[in-house]
């Protein structure tokens, strides 16, 4: 009698593997490989991360699932020794388990399923770039998760998800939960700021929806001035309709900054001024006859209670942000519910 778990097979975890932009030889990456010369040196830096970046799958009789794992090992005085290496377990209901491993040239962490046939996401931690070489099921075999629409978020360090507390936390994947969508996100810590190379490369990416959140780094990162934002706002708008001329798109202009509201920038510019000059460019645009264009003003949707270091949110303010997502995409008819 062979013994129990005997004839269990690693599986490819490419079919498993959700919110993937692009592969570089097999690897997740959040920006073209082929065009990432055009990109500023920081957001080519944050696109290597797999942020995002998650498997999802159902079983039947599955009790366990194992995932082999490469993952960057950080040198004794890296910061990133601070971070917790986490693997969560999520289904429909919640968070079900985690289960905190190292760092490793190669390694398996196992997570108990507790019962219930899925779907099941597995969060991966993000800060050491770990590549999944393979999963397998328990007790029985898994099959990936069903295809869901495909939404492609594009922001700063707000959407990256910078102050949540673990991957799942962020407000693109609170929302992305609620909707029941495949979230693939572009945010770019310190970047997007209008580049137009990005505005080209979302173009040629499949969406069936697109959000965009950029806007805080045009006041601080590279400084804008409004008329120039607006322009930047109404150019990225027309290249991304190059390739998606009637996909549903809602812009949220940037959230609360207490330090930025009334402060000039370098040029002048407060980013009260920018936040307009975002949301005219949008409001024309609507008016111009663009029916699948939405937006969704930033500046009341969390107040300084939720921001954890006076510009990102905690946990909670993105759980807040990301359910006033979810309600902006349903009245503006681009989700049910």
């Amino acid at each position: 009698m062979r013994p129990p778990e005997a004839d269990e097979r690693w599986q490819d975890p490419q079919p498993f593997l959700r919110g993937v932009a692009w592969l570089d030889g097999g690897r997740p990456v959040r920006a073209d490989p082929a065009d990432t010369m055009r990109l500023p040196w920081d957001s080519r830096e944050r696109a290597a991360l797999p942020i995002g970046v998650r498997l999802e799958f159902t079983t039947g009789t599955a009790r366990a699932v194992e995932i082999r794992y490469r993952a960057a090992v950080p040198e004794p005085a890296d910061a990133l020794n601070g971070l917790a290496h986490g693997f969560a377990l999520w289904d429909r209901h919640g968070v079900v388990a985690e289960e905190f491993t190292e760092p490793a040239e190669e390694a398996v962490v196992r997570i108990e399923l507790r019962g219930g046939t899925g779907p099941f996401t597995v969060y991966p931690p993000e800060g050491r770039s770990p590549r999944i070489l393979g999963l397998r099921g328990i007790g029985g075999p898994l099959a990936p998760a069903p295809p869901a629409p495909r939404w492609v978020v594009h922001g700063d360090s707000i959407t990256e998800g910078w102050w949540s507390t673990r991957p799942a936390h962020g407000w693109p994947a609170v929302a992305a939960r609620a909707l029941g969508w495949d979230v693939v996100n572009l945010g770019y810590a310190g970047g997007a700021r209008g580049e137009l190379a990005t505005a080209e490369q979302l173009a040629g990416l499949p969406a069936d929806v697109l959000t965009l959140a950029f806007g805080t780094n045009c006041w601080s990162q590279v400084p804008y001035s409004a008329p120039l934002l607006y322009e930047t706002t109404r150019t990225f708008l027309d290249l991304v309709r190059q390739g998606h001329p009637r996909t549903p798109l809602l812009l949220v202009s940037p959230v609360l900054r207490p330090d930025a509201e009334r402060t000039p920038n370098r040029i002048g510019a407060t980013l009260g001024a920018l936040r307009d000059a975002m949301e005219r460019a949008t409001r024309d645009r609507i008016a111009a006859g663009d029916g699948h264009l939405a937006l969704l003003p930033g500046r009341d949707l969390l107040g300084p209670e939720h921001l954890a270091d006076g510009l990102h949110p905690d946990d909670a303010g993105h759980r807040v942000l990301g359910l006033a997502v979810v309600t902006a995409l349903r009245r503006a008819g681009f989700a049910a519910g």
